[in-house]
């Protein structure tokens, strides 16, 4: 028998070719088996036959990939600001001829402002002594630039329209050496003696020491620098007052170019210098440097888009988590329970429903701009926010699901199992809404993303020095900037649109896939 039985398949190997109209067997290893297909496998196989889901579905990895990746690949940072040198024409100094006396006392002589007015009074009518406190002045002069008054032999002070500067801008110089240089640039002399050392003057009016090297400037004019870090040297007096004696508007001095610009009003010039100046690269043009150039801070466009597009995708999920999660738990128990409590949760969702969402997140964003929020915790109470808004029509669609579910066979067995309530809602029934809830939520990412984007664009959103695609399309505030520097809102505004399209065209796909009717 058991010969029998071991020859058997071989009896039916070699018969089959004659029995040509039988039914050909299949062994369960064979693959041309008709394939029974998982509810997940069959789900992919459907969603992957809808071409345009999977166009959204690779530019949504791609963004991500831009996004999260692009930010760590950058050599920049988030906030980091360029900067260029530029040459810019900087105030430099002023200058004035002087047209009013000046005065100076000798050391420990009294030399009032009431014997100054004396002396000025006297010097107007031509009177050449006068008496004050019992003491009587004289003044003597050469010409009108310089008045000199003496208490018998006795020199008080000096009275001139002619200014000796000390060449260093800083040293003080005596009462001796001024008075002798004026006098000695009064008298046409060449040399005079001070505090026991020989100067020497020159036509100029520059006074040096015995070694050459200047030590003041005697002259009619004022120059007094406005930066901080000017000299006024004798050899840029030099250059100065003949640029103005001759009447130029510029002059160079040690390859320095400098413009002389004359204020009527006042009776002055101002000095200018072009000086290279550190400032920030501001809507500087695409580089190899910035791709896509720098925006109104200064700070590199693309790694802005890569972290604008993080945060944009970070609002998004987080915001549809809220609401998920709000409207899985009240529309799961308004479902399940009925009666009183369905009735209670729905009216809560009615009032939700008429709510005017955006007004009131405008009034909440300028009131966190009147507080000054820092920028982090006014993202997080934005996230907050429009989760807690939008989880309405979430509990809507979970409540209708659980409804009809709660009626199935199985809820029955379960209840005769004594299984417990939240074991029943949580463990059960949700687990079946959850194709319906992951179509809703993808397809609500992108309108989330839309409305983050809004807030931002009116600067009610995301704030400096955080980066969003909505804040950076914001940065376009007028019409030459609209039109001349298109490389900082086009970019943003595609990726906006790309990613909204990609969250749409994933929904409408995940949609069909989902859907029990469509042919495999």
């Amino acid at each position: 028998m058991s010969n029998n039985l071991s020859n058997e398949p071989e009896m039916n190997e070699a018969a089959a070719p004659a029995d040509e109209g039988a039914e050909e067997q299949l062994s369960l290893n064979d693959d041309r088996r008709v394939k029974v297909l998982s509810p997940g496998a069959m789900v992919r196989r459907r969603f992957f036959r809808n071409k345009i889901a999977v166009v959204g579905l690779v530019i949504l990895l791609l963004m991500f990939a831009f996004s999260f990746i692009g930010g760590i690949l950058s050599p920049y940072t988030e906030a980091q600001q360029f900067y260029r040198n530029e040459q810019i024409m900087k105030s430099f100094g002023a200058a004035v001829k002087n047209k009013d006396y000046r005065f100076r006392g000798a050391p420990d002589q009294d030399f009032s402002s009431i014997i100054q007015a004396q002396m000025v009074v006297n010097m107007q009518t031509e009177k050449n002594v006068f008496k004050y406190k019992g003491t009587e002045y004289s003044i003597r002069s050469d010409n009108d630039s310089l008045y000199e008054l003496y208490s018998g032999d006795t020199l008080i002070g000096i009275a001139t329209t002619v200014i000796v500067t000390p060449s260093d801008g800083t040293t003080e110089l005596s009462f001796e050496f001024v008075s002798n240089a004026l006098k000695a640039d009064n008298a046409g002399e060449t040399s005079f003696e001070a505090d026991g050392t020989t100067y020497t003057l020159d036509e100029g009016g520059v006074v040096t020491d015995a070694s050459g090297t200047p030590v003041a400037d005697v002259g009619e004019y004022v120059i007094q620098a406005i930066m901080a870090d000017a000299v006024i040297t004798s050899g840029f007096r030099e250059e100065l007052i003949a640029a103005l004696e001759a009447g130029r508007t510029s002059f160079e001095y040690n390859s320095s170019e400098y413009q002389l610009k004359y204020d009527a009003a006042k009776d002055t010039w101002e000095i200018k210098q072009f000086r290279t100046t550190q400032v920030i690269d501001t809507y500087a043009f695409p580089s190899a440097e910035h791709p896509l150039g720098t925006d109104k801070n200064g700070m590199d466009m693309l790694t802005r888009l890569m972290y604008g597009g993080r945060v944009s995708l970070i609002i998004g999920f987080i915001v549809v988590f809220i609401e998920t999660a709000i409207g899985v738990v009240l529309g799961g128990v308004a479902g399940y329970f009925g009666g009183w409590v369905d009735e209670l949760i729905m009216r809560i969702v009615d009032v939700f429903y008429c709510i005017p969402s955006l007004p009131i997140i405008i009034i909440i964003g300028a009131a966190m701009d009147a507080q000054r929020m820092p920028s982090a915790q006014r993202m997080f109470w934005l996230m907050l926010i429009l989760g807690i808004l939008g989880w309405a029509g979430v509990a809507r669609l979970v409540r209708g699901q659980i409804l009809s579910l709660r009626e199935q066979e199985f809820m029955t067995a379960e209840e005769a199992c004594g299984m417990r309530i939240s074991r029943r809602i949580f463990k059960h029934l949700i687990p079946n809404v959850i194709p319906q809830l992951i179509v809703t939520s993808t397809m609500g990412l992108g309108s989330t993303i839309i409305t983050e984007a809004t807030l931002s664009f009116l600067g009610l959103g995301v704030k400096y020095p955080f980066a969003s695609w909505g804040n950076i399309i914001n940065d376009v505030n007028n019409t030459y900037v609209l039109t001349t520097y298109l490389f900082i809102w086009i970019p943003a505004g595609i990726c906006l649109l790309a990613t909204v399209l990609a969250f749409n065209l994933l929904g409408d796909g995940l949609r069909d896939a989902f859907d029990p009717k469509m042919k495999r």
